[in-house]
């Protein structure tokens, strides 16, 4: 495949075949999908901080998971404020800058055997009940990016997000894969999918209720109005609406 070119991964459903494993135990799936370690103090150490503190209110809580979630996280800045309820899967692969707000029952997802996870940089805001979500992919936020509430963003290999960004509420971004339903003589959840990279560059809006399919790069300095369905790349300085979207006018 020639370097810049969009790349295409076919894979199967893995968590489904994953959750089946006769060969795991049940405690051996929890580690894998949830901890993504082995290691049992940290398993207690998890199960501790999340267990009595992720639902603790108040200004109380807010300062204590700031003190000990750090423990948890592969990196954390400084000024990092972790709301209440908040999900933490495969932590040690969440790396956050500083002044990063998460708020409350926000979902950070790392998972994956060999991804390298969720990075996010300084001045990061993500709305309440929003799901930042890796499939074995790696999901890259720049600085000073606002996440809306009730957005899902998923990353399958490769979601850039670049600096600057504005991401309205109930928003979709998903890069988790496409199912594949060529063949009518097996299920298709059985047919595997097709993944592909999501590129949004830096001084972008995308409006609330927005949805972004994988293989799509929304230039920079784009806006993307409310309850756009973008299926194709959008080039820089345009303004986009519409499902599927189209460039009704350039900014410059």
């Amino acid at each position: 495949m020639q370097k810049g070119k969009q790349e295409e991964v076919q894979c199967r459903t893995e968590l489904q075949a994953f959750l089946r494993d006769t060969h795991k135990s049940g405690f051996k799936k929890y580690q894998d999908l949830i901890i993504g370690s082995s290691s049992l103090l940290y398993l207690i150490k998890y199960e501790i901080l999340t267990g009595f503190l992720a639902p603790l209110p108040g200004a109380l809580g807010l300062m204590l998971r700031g003190v000990f979630f750090k423990s948890l996280l592969g990196k954390v800045g400084s000024n990092v404020v972790f709301g209440r309820n908040i999900t933490l899967r495969h932590p040690e692969k969440i790396h956050l800058g500083d002044n990063v707000i998460i708020d409350d029952y926000v979902v950070l997802d790392a998972k994956g055997e060999d991804n390298k996870g969720i990075f996010i940089g300084s001045n990061v805001t993500i709305g309440r009940n929003s799901i930042i979500s890796c499939k074995n992919g790696d999901l890259n936020i720049g600085d000073n990016v606002i996440i809306g509430s009730n957005s899902y963003i998923q990353s399958g290999r490769r979601l850039n997000i670049g600096k600057n960004v504005g991401i309205g509420a109930y928003c979709f971004i998903i890069g988790g894969g496409e199912h594949k339903i060529n063949r009518t003589d097996i299920p298709m959840l059985a047919q595997g999918q097709i993944i592909k990279d999501i590129t949004i560059e830096d001084n972008a809006m995308i409006g609330t209720g927005t949805k972004i399919k994988g293989g799509v790069t929304i230039g920079r300095d784009t806006f993307i109005g409310a309850g756009a369905m973008v299926t194709k790349s959008i080039p820089e300085f345009s303004i986009a609406v519409g499902v599927p979207a189209k460039v009704v006018r350039k900014r410059k």
